[in-house]
């Protein structure tokens, strides 16, 4: 336990100095991307991928994306979607999978149907190529990553050190954020989603990215913390990324994150015993006044903008027109767009280029909507298989503690940042695990 401890301490060292170097020396962003496939490949061979080791070199990936791609360290926007999808092939290689999964092959069957649709557009300046790219990556990665992941067993440990691999470079980006604005208060003059306090990337990913990472370092602290040492090493961890990730001024990733702890919580209340239900109130307790301490300083540090933003107004205190920050616009468009084109949709990509027609060039935001107007009647039957499916699953796997706040994550995230970024792709699928606790009593008494 103490060499976990140490090993743990050393990582998380290791990952600060990781955002000092690439700020002192951008080029390293480059090199850091190419080392971790490398690292992943060698380290799946070497395994035989026996305990799943795909799943931690993916989690790794998906946790560093929004820091490569603020640092200049992606080669494209895709680069860590194509990582995840080489490296679930190569799982698929080493351990199969299981044949019940069949449903998600329908699924990327379901996306084809737009493809042929816009290779048919006939426009010189729509580069079809990029606009498939752009918008199938995000469906065609959760397709395989779910492939690989439906019913796949897992232990609860192996799944939370799936996390907390995860949540390493998510830190990393945290402090490459405090290093690129280390005075919130200077920068913060209105209510909008602010860029210079999300290391000069787009507010929303990176909100989403610390949403997650508050999760993550939530559960460290409740489920993973054993020293009091751990517990304020952790603590510290939670609230530095949580007051990063609210003065973004982006809401939908810190609320996400936010949800995602309270159905956590909510398990954590059904699994626990009487003595259990005692220890949860201390730690609703500690959550609360934590949660309340890293709002009233981001309030400090941003003379109460952030009170306004939350509470949709700008920064003279009037309330704002849209609550979606303008996007209701482009969410009509494409339900428009579908109920002219209920059967085969407009075409992967093709929504924005109707909407350039109208003046307005947003691509768009909410992944529902887009997979309504772009791949029509298609588009509803690969939807229902992304909400029903994961349900059905948790029915006769209940031990998945995180499966609520998994699904969760996904269907609020592809909301306000559809899939931008590959972090709601795989963490869906990681609600299709197989999860199974092992209980030490019961464990001792089978070896008996």
């Amino acid at each position: 336990m103490k060499n976990k401890t140490i090993t743990y301490n050393y990582l998380i060292l290791f990952h600060l100095l990781i955002a000092l170097a690439v700020f002192v020396l951008p080029v390293l962003s480059k090199l850091y991307a190419v080392i971790i496939p490398i690292v992943g490949i060698y380290l799946v061979n070497k395994t035989n991928n026996r305990n799943n080791e795909v799943l931690l070199v993916c989690a790794y990936l998906v946790g560093v994306e929004v820091f490569l791609r603020m640092t200049g360290g992606n080669f494209n926007n895709e680069y860590v979607k194509f990582n995840l999808v080489f490296f679930m092939f190569l799982g698929m290689i080493y351990s199969s999978f299981s044949s019940s999964s069949f449903i998600y092959w329908f699924f990327l069957i379901l996306l084809v149907p737009c493809i042929l649709v816009t290779a048919s557009v006939d426009q010189i300046n729509i580069d079809v190529k990029k606009l498939l790219f752009f918008n199938l990556s995000g469906p065609v990665c959760l397709g395989v990553c779910s492939i690989y992941m439906y019913s796949r067993r897992v232990q609860f440990s192996q799944l939370q050190n799936i996390l907390s691999v995860m949540g390493l470079p998510i830190l990393t980006t945290t402090v490459y954020l405090f290093l690129y604005t280390p005075s919130v208060r200077d920068v913060v003059t209105s209510t909008g989603s602010n860029f210079e306090t999300s290391g000069g990337f787009g507010p929303n990913q990176v909100s989403t990215i610390l949403g997650l990472g508050v999760f993550i370092f939530f559960r460290q602290l409740v489920l993973s913390s054993k020293s009091i040492k751990e517990i304020i090493l952790n603590g510290c961890l939670l609230a530095f990324i949580g007051y990063r990730g609210v003065v973004t001024f982006s809401r939908g990733g810190i609320i996400t994150g936010v949800v995602m702890i309270a159905c956590l919580l909510f398990f954590l209340y059904q699994f626990s015993n009487a003595k259990g239900k005692i220890k949860f109130g201390f730690v609703l307790i500690l959550t609360a006044l934590m949660g309340i301490g890293v709002w009233t300083y981001s309030s400090i540090q941003t003379g109460g903008l952030i009170e306004k933003r939350y509470a949709n107004k700008d920064a003279l205190g009037r309330e704002k027109k849209s609550v979606l920050s303008g996007r209701e616009g482009i969410m009509d468009s494409e339900i428009k767009l579908f109920l002219d084109n209920p059967i085969m949709g407009v075409g992967a990509g093709m929504g924005k280029e109707f909407r350039k027609e109208s003046g307005s060039v947003i691509a768009s935001h909410n992944e529902i909507t887009r997979m309504l107007a772009e791949h029509g009647m298609f588009g509803i039957f690969a939807l229902l298989i992304l909400f029903i499916t994961p349900i059905v699953h948790f029915i006769y796997n209940r031990q998945h503690i995180y499966f609520f706040s998994f699904y969760l994550f996904w269907l609020l995230t592809i909301n306000h940042a559809a899939m931008r970024i590959a972090a709601p792709a795989f963490v869906y699928a990681l609600s299709l695990l197989s999860v199974h606790i092992m209980v030490p009593q019961k464990a001792e008494q089978s070896d008996g």
